[in-house]
């Protein structure tokens, strides 16, 4: 059975059973965006509080937590393009996966958007502060190791990309 233990604005604590485990409130899930562009990888670089720090991550949003009816697609095209400032013409869902299975229910789907068009500066909404970084692919894992050496947090979904460059 499970039981409720906390409760806040965008996250549940549940308990079921001996296991304790986090929720997103209203089943909302996560996009995260494989953006190539010309031989070019966008990512992004943000503070994120939980890490105590900056973090170098893939571009990546909530589906449907502004509106309900929200399509994956129009979620990653509307992220990428607060985000990053790049505007996709095609987005192609390429699985879905479990952050953390042990520690929370949260779940993301990766896509990969393709055939983009710049039509802003990027830097996200409100107070996001994102530093965009346009990478040639044969150069991403330099960067990523300049970035852990600099300090920042490198989020664990860039492995996948890494893997395959």
């Amino acid at each position: 059975m499970k039981e409720t233990v906390w409760e806040g604005n965008y996250l549940t604590a549940v308990k079921e059973g001996h296991w304790e485990y986090a929720e997103r409130k209203g089943g909302v899930t996560a996009v995260v965006i494989v953006a190539i562009d010309d031989g070019h990888l966008l990512l992004v670089e943000q503070q994120r509080i939980p890490a105590g720090r900056r973090c170098l991550e893939l571009p990546a949003g909530l589906v449907g937590d502004e509106d309900g009816q929200e399509t994956l697609a129009a979620a990653a095209t509307r992220e990428l393009e607060e985000e990053t400032g790049w505007r996709p013409a095609h987005v192609e869902e390429l699985g879905s996966y479990y952050a953390s299975p042990g520690m929370t229910s949260e779940s993301f789907t990766i896509v990969r958007a393709t055939g983009l068009t710049r039509v802003g500066g990027g830097g996200g909404v409100g107070s996001e502060d994102i530093t965009v970084h346009r990478v040639p692919l044969a150069e991403v894992p330099v960067l990523v190791d300049r970035k852990r050496r600099e300090g920042l947090g490198i989020d664990a979904k860039l492995l996948l990309f890494l893997a395959i460059v």
